[in-house]
């Protein structure tokens, strides 16, 4: 059977089998965004910064979720590089399987003890009711959440983006239609916001399981469960560093939400998460890209084929270093008109995001660079390396200057401490990159 991965590539064939993953997490950042649009505008901003109280909840979600499908889709790709093609199957069944049961879990503990998550997070008094309803319906479809964050990235393993997009298209869509409805003419409030966002997930989780039933000519498809302990250990080992990633943008984000809500109340809480959804939409691009060709650096790996791979890295930091500097260029040029779909130019949350956000944005010139080490090390099935760049860049240092740059600096400080801390990643990031070449020959 043909096998995508195979192929030779180039810098536009290269760029060309990536582009699906990117519009797909792009289109996913930008119905995120119109989840906020309309809960700001039908009701209220400070509804808005109520559900970003939950956000590091969904992070630890995405964390888990994320860590078994990079982390096994590496050991799946390099797998069949290797020729291996039956084993490679079991696995994807494994990962799968447990992915779900994770989901399941996840739904059960979380809304056991939602009030105590909740008020662990700093929710306000005010926030509390929103936060409450709009958290409860997203954990009650936890397992649907988990299979469609694990058929994003394993879509692209077997060789099918195409697919992967366009599921997850349709479901965007799904989303922002039923947002309107749900939250204008029925008036459900928060709560048509998560019923919308629910079915969303459920789109592409419940298409992927039906095709990997019936994908049995293709390269991967669901076999009998076998039991896998020592691959998923490695899985989990190899997905660490995109684990870190979201378990310190959980604690990152209870951070800024602690300090804004310090600062300036609901409504700092409500700008931090306009300014977030921005950074969704611009890491997005360099996330997108790097999960896109992780399976074929993994591929490409397995085989050997060292002049393959060090084309593959010449491609991608290029690219990356381009959309760096276009991600900054945009941001600044789009802020203003796009806030105004948030909130009134006349309002305190205009003005306290106008203010900050063009400190904030320099972040956008330095992150790509360790998103893709990151991932980098996780398709070479390093995930020590990988997990060192995250854990730097997205929790020592951010953690770091947040609570070291608003003491010696106030406000200006908040700001800058995302910029910095990707300031200091980059540099890490680099070191490792440079080391590596020699280990592994790109």
């Amino acid at each position: 059977m043909d096998n995508a991965l195979a192929r030779q590539f180039r810098t536009g064939s290269l760029l060309r089998f990536a582009l699906p993953n990117i519009v797909m997490m792009v289109f996913m950042s930008l119905y995120t965004i119109v989840d906020g649009m309309f809960i700001s505008r039908f009701v209220g901003t400070l509804a808005l910064s109520a559900i970003n109280m939950s956000y590091p909840l969904n992070s630890l979600e995405l964390a888990v979720g994320i860590m078994l499908a990079s982390g096994g889709s590496a050991i799946i790709a390099r797998k069949l590089g290797e020729g291996r093609e039956e084993a490679a199957r079991q696995d994807f069944s494994c990962i799968v399987t447990v992915t779900l049961l994770i989901g399941i879990l996840f739904l059960i503990l979380g809304n056991l003890f939602l009030d105590p998550i909740l008020g662990l997070l700093g929710t306000s008094e005010a926030q509390f009711p929103y936060c409450r309803s709009y958290t409860r319906i997203l954990l009650l479809f936890a397992p649907a959440f988990f299979l469609q964050t694990a058929f994003q990235t394993l879509f692209v393993t077997a060789g099918k983006p195409g697919l992967g997009l366009g599921l997850t298209v349709i479901g965007g869509l799904a989303n922002i239609v039923l947002d309107w409805l749900f939250m204008g003419p029925m008036e459900m409030g928060v709560a048509g916001a998560a019923a919308a966002t629910v079915i969303g997930y459920c789109i592409p989780a419940a298409a992927g399981v039906v095709f990997f039933f019936w994908n049995q000519k293709g390269t991967l498809y669901f076999t009998p469960f076998r039991p896998r302990g020592r691959m998923l250990l490695q899985t989990c080992g190899n997905g660490s560093s995109e684990m870190v990633t979201n378990i310190a943008n959980a604690v990152t984000t209870l951070l800024f939400n602690l300090i804004f809500l310090e600062f300036w109340g609901e409504d700092g809480v409500a700008s931090i998460t306009i300014v977030m959804y921005f950074q969704f939409v611009f890491t997005a691009v360099f996330f997108g890209f790097s999960m896109g060709v992780a399976p074929v650096v993994s591929y490409k790996y397995g085989a050997q084929d060292t002049d393959q791979l060090k084309s593959i890295f010449r491609s991608c930091l290029g690219f990356t270093i381009l959309s760096s500097l276009g991600a900054y260029a945009l941001s600044r040029l789009v802020i203003g008109p796009c806030l105004t779909f948030f909130t009134d130019a006349d309002s305190a949350v205009y003005a306290i995001t106008m203010e900050g956000f063009p400190l904030y944005a320099i972040s956008f010139l330095f992150m790509g660079i360790g998103i893709f080490a990151s991932s980098m090390f996780t398709a070479l099935s390093d995930g020590t390396v990988s997990a060192i760049i995250s854990f730097a860049r997205t929790f020592v240092f951010l953690v770091g200057m947040l609570l070291l740059l608003p003491r010696l600096w106030g406000e200006t400080g908040i700001w800058l401490a995302v910029p910095m801390a990707e300031l200091l990643g980059l540099a890490v990031s680099a070191g490792f990159l440079l080391w590596g070449r020699k280990k592994y020959h790109y």
